[in-house]
């Protein structure tokens, strides 16, 4: 085996493994942390690997998985829901930062040429650091995050017309390079769009009639690798296919995965995908470190450090504008702007694309590639001074929004309509029952406006706002909050301003419990506690047992635990009598559950009759 090949594999494992610790323990983005390791081991520092240029390329096949993976979690149904996002927003942002970075070049005395391709490249932003981003942040399923993935997602297909423009731009007629030639290049430009049409279309079919046989087949073998092997054939099939017919295999590969979204082998192929797709993303960071050309910055670092700025405030600004078009609120605007004002790992590939046409110089190249490294480099700073320093002041300067003056006099007052307050109002007025909402949450009243039900915009441990619900005339108040303390603040506000009003509470445990007792709530449920004994009666079912024994015996517990836990309120605060009482409790309720078995079936027997 090649020495060099198995010392490039350590030198690129030993730095991801402690590069990527360290930024994590000082609070960077895990990608920063590949840059650096990156530059460290790279040809200007410490020289241990000479050819960055040769592991780009196999590293280039991290973003492909990457695209893929997101395909499998999305679903037809939801691309056509971000159509808006993925069209419009995506195809200005494009074209207007085209526009906008090739009028500079010109301005600044480049061929119209020049500055076509190098404003074409600049206006993409990198996927791969974004969404790795957005996934630390878990804000992938957030409206910043839907948004900047339908941008994203249109950067990548534009590339494919980019690279039929540019060589439109080469001032004298140029071979293609290999490395872009298909097998169709030689026909006119119908002929291949019709194959490329053909060759998704192909995927399609093939994903939606053909895979869930080809799967279920190495399913049936039993042999973990073998599928994990089947995974990774379809995925560089499916990259030799698009590059056959000179398509982004990006494109391709990202098809693939929403046709296969719905498959029943979907969460097997992520899972088994998933550790590849972070090494091989990881290896393109490092390379994209490994590539800064840091004689360049000691050559002309005025320059560099402009165009990179430049680069950086123009996107932010377009993206900021475009976002404010399309609705993004001004905290979320400032993050989308921000996250995306980078360039793009296809920079790369387009600078050198457009290197080989001879519409870009060679040094006009390299330094265009440096300054989109430093942009990657620079974004996850960039966040950082983002989340810690804009964020909370953009929060403090957001108008706060008027309480809303409850209108309706109602039997019934929820406070809370979340997870666990919905479930209660729309049972109750489903029988019929009126109530009157209150949230304090202004997103989850337009929410709840939305689909036609009446909720009031307000902070119920306010006393005017009680007030105004006409909680005096009212005959039931439900606390349904999700903050534990403002519960207790809103029962014990209600107990003294409100003594005839009856409270029910959503307890979070049974600390929170044995609080709202103390309060004096008339009644009190843990939030947990029903659907877990629900999933526990189940699970006994799955196993074998008898379901009208087992609800016998569940309910039975039930009684039990109750019954306990309101015991244990007279000496809840003594910790170890409580802990001795808890351990006698739990043997009596063995106890009972055995010697009651007969008892209970009996019951059940005379029950049936």
């Amino acid at each position: 085996m090649d020495y060099g090949f198995l010392r490039n594999i350590f030198i690129f494992l030993a730095a991801a493994c402690i590069a990527v610790p360290v930024a994590s323990r000082l609070k960077l983005s895990s990608v920063l942390g590949y840059l650096i390791a990156g530059v460290i081991i790279g040809p200007f520092a410490l020289k241990f690997i000479d050819n960055p240029e040769e592991i780009m390329h196999f590293a280039e096949f991290g973003v492909v998985m990457m695209l893929f993976v997101i395909g499998l979690e999305l679903e037809p149904a939801m691309l056509w829901r971000l159509r808006k996002a993925i069209l419009g927003l995506g195809s200005l942002q494009v074209s207007i930062t085209s526009m906008v970075f090739a009028g500079i070049g010109i301005m600044l005395g480049y061929d119209w040429q020049v500055s076509l391709a190098a404003g074409m490249a600049l206006a993409l932003s990198s996927t791969a650091l974004v969404l790795q981003m957005l996934n630390e942040k878990n804000l992938m399923q957030t409206m910043v995050g839907e948004t900047a993935f339908s941008l994203l997602l249109f950067q990548d297909i534009v590339v494919i017309p980019i690279l039929i423009v540019m060589p439109l731009l080469a001032s004298h007629s140029i071979v293609m390079p290999h490395a872009h030639h298909g097998i169709f290049s030689e026909y006119p430009g119908w002929m291949q769009a019709l194959a490329v049409a053909g060759v998704i279309g192909f995927l399609i079919l093939a994903g939606r009639y053909l895979s869930h046989y080809v799967f279920d087949m190495i399913a049936r073998t039993n042999l973990r690798e073998l599928f994990t092997a089947t995974s990774l054939m379809l995925i560089v099939g499916i990259t030799l296919l698009m590059q056959l017919v000179g398509v982004s295999p990006a494109l391709g590969a990202f098809v693939a995965g929403v046709v296969l979204a719905n498959s029943e082998y979907k969460h097997t192929l992520e899972t088994d995908i998933e550790p590849f797709k972070g090494l091989l993303l990881g290896l393109f960071f490092i390379s994209v470190g490994m590539g800064m050309n840091f004689s360049i910055m000691q050559n002309q670092p005025g320059a560099l450090f402009a165009t990179v700025l430049c680069l950086m405030l123009v996107k932010a600004c377009i993206l900021w504008v475009l976002g404010r078009l399309f609705g993004l609120t001004p905290v979320h605007n400032a993050g989308f702007a921000l996250a995306l004002s980078q360039g793009g790992e296809f920079a790369f590939v387009l600078f050198q694309f457009a290197g080989s046409l001879e519409v870009l110089s060679a040094a006009q190249a390299a330094f265009l590639t440096l300054a989109v490294a430093l942009s990657i480099g620079l974004t996850p700073l960039l966040m950082l001074f983002y989340n810690r320093k804009m964020v909370p002041r953009f929060m403090s300067l957001l108008p706060n929004r008027e309480y809303d003056v409850v209108t309706e006099n109602n039997n019934v007052i929820l406070a809370g309509y979340g997870r666990y307050g919905q479930i209660i109002g729309r049972f109750l007025m489903a029988q019929g029952v009126r109530v009157n909402i209150l949230e304090k949450d202004p997103d989850q009243i337009t929410f709840l406006r939305k689909f036609g039900f009446k909720g009031f915009f307000g902070d119920a441990t306010r006393l005017d706002l009680l007030q105004s619900a006409q909680a005096d005339k009212a005959k039931l108040l439900i606390v349904a909050v999700d903050d534990a303390e403002s519960c207790l603040e809103i029962v014990r506000l209600a107990r003294r301003e409100f003594p005839n009003l009856k409270i029910f509470a959503r307890a979070r445990n049974r600390r929170h419990a044995y609080e709202l007792h103390k309060a004096g709530v008339h009644y009190f449920r843990r939030e947990l506690f029903d659907s877990s004994l629900t999933m526990a009666q189940a699970i006994m079912e799955t196993l074998g047992h008898n379901p009208i024994k087992i609800q016998y015996r569940a309910e039975q517990f039930m009684r039990h635990d109750e019954a306990t836990l309101m015991k244990s309120f007279e000496f809840f605060e003594n910790e170890p009598e409580l802990i001795n009482f808890a351990r006698f409790r739990t043997a009596e309720l063995e106890n009972i559950l055995k010697s009651d078995m007969m008892d209970g079936e009996q019951e059940l027997k005379e029950r049936a009759s």
